[in-house]
């Protein structure tokens, strides 16, 4: 079988500029070669075809300006493993996008996309993203959201933008808040949450966190704005951006978010799906942060999805 190409891949030869310093070569390559498989990166990685400075470097090298990248020969048999995402998939983030400028991407991320590809995705967000933007020089996710949540997602369009993303969040400077059901009740309106957090992988490979005084420090604040008959409306307000932390810190308090799977009450989780409760009632909703030229900061606001506004709907 023949590689489709109708000239022979040659070599590249590319130099770092200001966009890419500070930013791994593997990210760097994933970023130009649209539609290589990370395995054929990591390959060449790994067998030294990819030279920085005419020297072999690790996935995790970072770049400098001026620094000149050698790209080996990529074929088109190598440059994908599959087709790309689908018509479907680019018009559904497409029509989720809230904001974009030459700095930042704010994407109202759908429930059950992924914000990237790998186990067992093949696209995530970034990688759909990407490929409706091929002629993007730079394309990094500023944060995660689990597959199951929706909401604000965002991107950074530039590396300093990354840069002042990751120093922000840093700095607690960008305010993260959530909306979610809970099972049962508080008399309080507001409740918050120090319990460290500790990640564990079982032997299926499937990611679990637990509440556990080896863990990393984790605070949430939630404040409810609702009450129902066994349910409340929450916002949560994260102080430490932990994997699963709000499913894991309102399990921990006995009020599991409703339709969690992984932390939550299965009976619960059954009668609500009654009501037409599908997914995990957790939502991004609001994201504020400072920003360089903007004396009002930004604010971004994502409404909640017709499935979640539906189910509240029938409880009252």
């Amino acid at each position: 079988m023949g590689n489709g190409s109708k000239s022979t891949p040659k070599v590249q030869h590319l130099v770092v500029k200001e966009d890419a310093e500070g930013q791994r070569i593997d990210n760097y390559l994933l970023a130009r070669l649209k539609g290589v498989p990370k395995s054929w990166v990591y390959r060449v990685l790994r067998r030294g075809e990819v030279r920085v400075n005419k020297g072999r470097v690790k996935p995790t090298r970072r770049l400098q300006i001026g620094d000149e990248v050698r790209i080996p020969p990529v074929r088109m048999r190598e440059s994908s493993e599959g087709p790309g995402p689908g018509a479907g998939l680019r018009r559904l983030i497409e029509s989720s996008i809230l904001h974009q400028d030459a700095d930042l991407l704010v994407v109202d991320k759908p429930s059950g996309v992924a914000v990237h590809g790998g186990s067992g995705v093949s696209f995530g967000v970034i990688e759909i993203l990407r490929a409706m933007m091929p002629d993007a020089p730079y394309l990094e996710l500023a944060h995660r959201l689990d597959r199951d949540t929706s909401g604000c997602l965002m991107l950074a369009k530039r590396r300093p933008a990354l840069r002042q993303l990751q120093k922000l969040q840093l700095a607690g400077k960008v305010q993260k808040r959530y909306l979610a059901l809970l099972q049962g009740r508080w008399r309080k309106d507001r409740v918050s949450v120090d319990a460290p957090l500790l990640k564990n992988e079982l032997k299926s490979g499937e990611r679990v966190v637990r509440v556990d005084p080896r863990g990393k420090a984790s605070v949430t604040h939630f404040h409810v704005l609702r009450r129902f008959a066994n349910a409340m409306l929450v916002e949560a307000q994260l102080e430490t951006g932990r994997t699963h932390q709000i499913r894991v810190h309102a399990a921990h308090l006995g009020n599991p978010i409703l339709g969690d799977e992984k932390y939550g009450d299965e009976d619960t989780n059954r009668r609500f799906r009654e009501l037409g409760l599908k997914r995990l009632f957790l939502h991004a909703w609001k994201l504020d942060l400072p920003w360089q030229g903007q004396p009002r900061g930004y604010h971004f606001e994502a409404p909640l999805p017709a499935a979640l506004q539906d189910c509240l709907d029938k409880l009252t």
